[in-house]
């Protein structure tokens, strides 16, 4: 999967970093390697949830956990 980190300047020295392409994933760090980091944790976490809330419509045949390198 390809995402695009937006980095901003916030205040107090951190970092304020948004995925372009889910604009809801965004987290903070003082370097751009912790923000790097803690964006990736934020994603994870963020298709969890969406993970946990998937009901799937009509009956579901096979499931199958994919990477995407």
């Amino acid at each position: 999967m390809k995402c695009t980190l937006v980095v901003k300047k916030g205040q107090n020295g951190f970092l304020i970093g948004q995925l372009k392409e889910f604009p809801s994933v965004f987290t903070q760090g003082v370097t751009l390697a912790e923000l790097k980091e803690n964006i990736a944790d934020a994603l994870e976490m963020y298709l969890e949830d969406l993970r946990e809330a998937y009901q799937p419509y009509g009956e579901m045949i096979e499931e199958e956990e994919l990477v995407f390198a």
